[in-house]
């Protein structure tokens, strides 16, 4: 495939993405599985750079939620086509991260924002919605083969809930790795209960994934 060739697809894979068009989005996913490309090039320098755009957006106050979730759904729209080949090939996908809000805290603005970041950025993501209990966050991850559970709190009320997920893993004698968040979250509340990782908003989110994956950015 022509150079031109690749680089006006991946132009459309990212506008389509910036533009919220899912039937665009599963249109340019189909051609650029037609014309060869690698999945994770789709991904990456396609789907994912438009992922990018829309997160510098947000970070500006130039859109906001709702913009973020069309965004979210012009991507899956786009992995439906990719996922059946991704599927032949897991090693193409970075990780498989479980996120929930934690038990007692019904908010889910944040978390929903973060998966759709991490989606964007070439990981399964998992999405357990809110009030999600450490057993079935545990539950989750095994089932679904995951790197990291990842635990939003937006009440200070239910940081303790952190603190039980990572203490139900230590006694299951698990391996996955924690990332927590939320509003009333801090790197010195992640240390302090040992968590693997902070992310003080969902624009950290992805960086932070890939560090502690050691995925290297483009």
């Amino acid at each position: 495939m022509a150079g031109a060739e690749q680089k006006d697809i991946l132009n459309d894979l990212r506008d389509s993405i910036i533009e919220m068009d899912f039937g665009k989005a599963s249109a340019a996913a189909r051609s650029a599985l037609a014309a060869g490309m690698d999945p994770a090039v789709i991904i990456d320098e396609g789907l994912g750079k438009g992922m990018e755009r829309i997160s510098d957006e947000f970070n500006e106050g130039k859109i906001f939620l709702p913009q973020i979730l069309a965004a979210s759904m012009a991507m899956e729209a786009a992995l439906q086509e990719i996922t059946p080949v991704l599927e032949k090939n897991a090693g193409k996908l970075k990780g498989v991260i479980v996120m929930g809000s934690v038990q007692g805290d019904i908010h889910e603005i944040g978390k929903s924002v973060c998966c759709a970041m991490l989606r964007g950025a070439g990981y399964k993501v998992i999405d357990l919605g809110a009030d999600v209990s450490p057993d079935k966050f545990i539950d989750a991850a095994r089932e679904n083969h995951a790197d990291i559970i990842g635990a939003s709190a937006l009440m200070t009320t239910t940081l303790v809930a952190q603190k039980d997920i990572i203490r139900h893993i230590k006694e299951e004698n698990e391996s996955f790795k924690t990332a927590v968040g939320g509003a009333p979250c801090s790197q010195e509340w992640c240390d302090e209960i040992g968590a693997d990782g902070y992310s003080a908003s969902a624009s950290d989110i992805v960086a932070l994934v890939d560090r502690m994956l050691g995925v290297k950015r483009n």
